[in-house]
């Protein structure tokens, strides 16, 4: 049996990497993971099997009771909201692991008698399982507007109390490893893991939360393999070090997206406060030139090329079918369609991507920042919908503004810009877009599904 589980963990990693490797593209994506869902079945199946796991009844109802509430939501969740339930779920994976080192602790009596790298990696795992669940809590309610997506510190005790509750944390952890086998230690370690997770999320503002998702992730990950290495179980190391590796990875990319370092991200104090103006004072009156459905089809219909850029505002919409409808009769009139993706647009990695392609949109007009950016020069219109800061020309232009240094989308370089929006709202980093002022741009006002469809419907009159 021992060797069949693990000839069983062998087939599974295979799936895994083998479906990670179609998550690459959205073609592949939604096989990728089916790929990677049997994979993980069959870990369970062989974890299962393992000789001495324990009461099978419980581990049926805990079953039972998961799929009941994580089937239903993951259905039901609409795709601007995705993000708040990928936060939640990768939650409630750490939360899981540090309940089972916790559990671990009382089973053996404080380790006793258990190597010392076992209890040390046990510990580990609880720690980073406790700070990613109620970080990633912080996280949810603020993707949620539950919480306010401003920074909430403590100002200049915000760093001194958050050292404080690691080194409590940690000398629970070293005293628990000496010898100590108080229950209270090992709570004491979950309370101050937990309040360590609250403090180091809530100041960080609603810019950053993408990054912080992709981080949090990443700690789950390596918390599940730690737990992993305690329990010596082959698939938890190989799953969670797999989540913990392209987590590290991805936010380390788009930390470089948004031109901020991972330590300064931790460190808060950004986005999501009142608009500014680009050099951070108090935002400028500045005239705007609004434009109808009717110009901005106009301008379409005898245009060469069109670029689409999509943002948070057009999933807000939903209006990605209405997008495509539009894109489709342009091709009909022999006009060059393509849509430019920044990395952090959205608030997920991917999100843009995954809304586009949800309506059909060929993969070959998805462009990346790096490729498209070549080509705003020789596009006669660039139509913005719902992004914001990715397209903030003062990222470049302005040594005084936050997001100084920021690669964006150059749409300011195009022709003409037509910017969808609701108002003259500033975007996640909570500062005013010099875009919406340019001589270039014009403001097309009100819900973008709407606009598009407005849009849809002159350029059929035409």
């Amino acid at each position: 049996m021992t060797d069949f589980v693990a000839i069983l963990y062998i087939i599974a990693f295979a799936l895994f990497i083998y479906g990670l490797m179609g998550l690459t593209g959205p073609r592949t994506a939604v096989r990728g993971n089916w790929i990677a869902a049997v994979g993980m079945g069959v870990a369970v199946i062989a974890t299962l099997l393992t000789p001495g796991m324990g009461n099978w009844l419980l581990i049926v109802l805990g079953v039972a009771i998961g799929a009941v509430v994580g089937v239903p939501s993951a259905r039901k969740v609409k795709m601007t909201a995705m993000p708040q339930m990928v936060a939640l779920f990768n939650g409630v994976g750490g939360g899981a692991v540090a309940l089972i080192a916790w559990v671990e602790f009382n089973s053996t009596d404080g380790y006793a008698h258990e190597p010392a790298y076992i209890a040390i990696a046990s510990l580990f795992a609880a720690i980073i399982g406790s700070i990613s669940f109620w970080g990633s809590n912080v996280a949810f309610g603020k993707l949620q507007e539950l919480i306010s997506g401003r920074p909430i510190s403590m100002g200049k005790l915000q760093q001194p109390i958050n050292a404080l509750l690691l080194l409590i944390a940690l000398a629970c952890a070293v005293i628990i490893v000496a010898g100590g086998d108080s229950g209270f230690l090992i709570v004491g370690l979950l309370v101050a893991a937990g309040i360590l997770g609250l403090t180091v999320v809530l100041p960080i503002g609603g810019a950053d939360m993408p990054v912080v998702i992709s981080l949090l992730n990443a700690f789950t990950g390596l918390s599940a393999a730690a737990m992993g290495l305690a329990l010596d179980n082959t698939a938890l190391i190989v799953a969670g070090m797999i989540v913990g590796a392209s987590g590290s990875i991805l936010t380390n990319l788009m930390a470089k997206a948004m031109n901020r370092s991972i330590p300064a991200i931790v460190a808060g104090g950004f986005g999501g406060g009142p608009a500014v103006s680009a050099g951070g004072g108090a935002k400028e009156e500045r005239p705007v030139r609004s434009t109808s459905a009717a110009d901005t089809a106009i301008q379409m219909a005898y245009a060469s090329k069109v670029v689409v850029v999509p943002g948070y505002g057009m999933a807000v919409a939903q209006a990605q079918h209405t997008v495509r409808e539009m894109a489709k009769l342009l091709e009909k009139k022999g006009i060059t369609v393509a849509y430019a993706i920044h990395p952090v647009a959205g608030r997920m990695p991917g999100h843009m991507n995954v809304l586009l392609a949800e309506a059909d949109v060929p993969y070959e007009q998805l462009k990346e920042m790096d490729e498209i950016n070549s080509e705003f020069a020789q596009t006669d219109v660039a139509l913005v919908i719902g992004a914001n800061d990715v397209t903030n020309p003062a990222a470049q232009t302005d040594p005084t503004s936050p997001i100084y240094g920021m690669p964006i989308l150059k749409v300011n370089e195009s022709r003409s810009v037509i910017v969808l929006k609701r108002g003259m709202a500033s975007g996640f980093a909570g500062i005013d877009n010099d875009l919406f002022y340019d001589p270039k741009t014009s403001m097309l006002f009100g819900d973008a599904k709407t606009s598009v469809g407005e849009i849809v419907e002159e350029l059929k009159a035409l």
